[in-house]
């Protein structure tokens, strides 16, 4: 009677059904929501680890030296100066740390990053990054979404909507929460206008992982037998409603959760990893940040190897702060950098060892960078100029792209925008970002908006 009802009971039958924890059923074209698509060309890569450096990495500690710093160090900063978050403006401020020649390319590493460093050559570093946020939250969405404004698919789920996934168990976009999730919270993970199979699933790094994975009924047979009728309440719901994405996505979701059932046990299950590549990732670290973001790392590797379209990482929480240091820069960004170097340069070398590495891409970023001059012991909030780096499948390594002023505030040569990297990104993996589009609100929307140009010149 359920199954036939056109009211009434079986509407009433669907709203518990949204309740549930997870069911798995096969109806219609749900099934092809997370099939792989063919790309516009093609690809250099097959997935994406997205570093997040979240609060914003200091570029004149990190990857972009510059000498002049050291010359005006506490004295008035000698050009000019862009309002900034808080508007309090001191004066030039010398890194505290000694960069070095690193590699064979002889790239200038800073100390912070003794493990990275030594995979320089691999790594193409972007100097001339710009955002057009100040400002953490619209910073970030511009970074993940393409737009300043809350509301648009993040970056991961425009991949799984244009390329599907390669695992029929997983989802095609997972962030791994070490414990701090962005300015601006989960929508930075959302699909937008996308159909809602694509959002981000988020995974705890800290706590049980995935939440309501385990199924409710106490046995097999029961679970069957709610599947079995769940499979017939959704053909005759779709019969009569036809094509809805509300629905079909919380059915596409719910049976992709049930087959997760089955596959992220073993995928949690890091027991057949030997204790050497546990110590390569720092796994077992006494700093709590580094076996925490180890974890992340070597879980990164694992999915993208079960075909995991895009993997990204947040930064390990109980460090003290993001890479936010408006104070005390030193300690803070030395905890930051010590939380995820020695993890990110043994996820490299990992990939490079099992035949991955060419065909993945690695991005490491935060939203903005800091000022070449004081805010108290620390530095402010700086949109105008700072490094990224790429590494990976189509990207040259042992380069710089790009640079900043003599003082590293703003970009003068190669000035690349937020749309420029999502640009570079698709296009290495297949797709012409111009024609990755969904049409809403009378238009074509797309990641890039209507800017965006792919960097040539990194690509190998």
């Amino acid at each position: 009677m359920l199954g036939i009802c056109a009211q009434g009971f079986g509407a009433f039958a669907l709203t518990s059904l949204m309740g549930e924890k997870s069911y798995g059923a096969s109806v219609g074209s749900v099934d092809r929501a997370f099939a792989p698509k063919t790309s516009h060309f093609e690809p250099k890569a097959k997935n994406v680890i997205f570093l997040y450096m979240d609060g914003g990495p200091s570029q004149v500690d990190t990857f972009d030296p510059k000498p002049m710093l050291d010359k005006y160090n506490g004295k008035p900063y000698p050009a000019r100066m862009e309002p900034t978050q808080f508007d309090n403006r001191g004066t030039t401020m010398a890194s505290p740390w000694k960069f070095s020649p690193r590699g064979k390319c002889g790239l200038p590493v800073s100390d912070l990053f003794p493990y990275v460093s030594e995979c320089i050559d691999d790594i193409c570093v972007i100097r001339s990054m710009t955002s057009n946020f100040s400002e953490h939250t619209n910073a970030n969405y511009f970074l993940h979404t393409g737009n300043g404004q809350q509301g648009h698919p993040s970056i991961g789920a425009w991949f799984g909507y244009g390329l599907g996934s390669l695992n029929e168990n997983l989802p095609g976009f997972i962030v791994l929460n070490g414990g701090l999730i962005p300015p601006g919270g989960l929508d930075n993970f959302n699909t937008g206008y996308l159909p809602a199979t694509y959002q981000g699933t988020v995974v705890n790094m800290s706590g049980s992982s995935i939440e309501n994975i385990q199924p409710s009924e106490p046995t097999p047979a029961h679970q069957k037998n709610k599947l079995n009728l769940l499979r017939q309440l959704d053909q005759s719901v779709l019969g009569r409603m036809g094509h809805v994405d509300q629905l079909e996505s919380s059915i596409a979701n719910y049976e992709m959760a049930y087959r997760m059932q089955g596959a992220v046990p073993e995928l949690m299950d890091m027991s057949g990893e030997s204790e050497a590549t546990k110590e390569l990732y720092g796994v077992n670290s006494k700093f709590n940040q580094t076996s925490i973001f180890g974890r992340e790392c070597l879980l990164a590797r694992r999915l993208i190897e079960r075909g995991v379209r895009f993997v990204e990482l947040t930064c390990p929480g109980g460090s003290g702060d993001r890479w936010d240091q408006h104070g005390n820069i030193k300690d803070g960004h030395t905890k930051n950098a010590r939380a995820v170097d020695q993890p990110i340069a043994a996820l490299i070398k990992d990939l490079k060892a099992r035949g991955l590495f060419e065909e993945t891409l690695l991005v490491w970023t935060g939203e903005f960078g800091r000022t070449p001059f004081a805010q108290g012991s620390g530095r402010d909030h700086n949109p105008f100029g700072f490094s990224l780096w790429m590494a990976g499948a189509g990207v040259k390594g042992g380069m710089a792209y790009g640079a900043t002023d003599e003082f590293g505030y703003k970009a003068v040569e190669n000035k690349v925008n937020v749309h420029d990297l999502h640009a570079t990104m698709l296009h290495l993996v297949g797709m012409n970002h111009k024609k990755l589009t969904v049409r809403f609100s009378a238009r074509d929307m797309r990641l890039t908006d209507v800017h965006g140009e792919v960097l040539h010149d990194i690509l190998a």
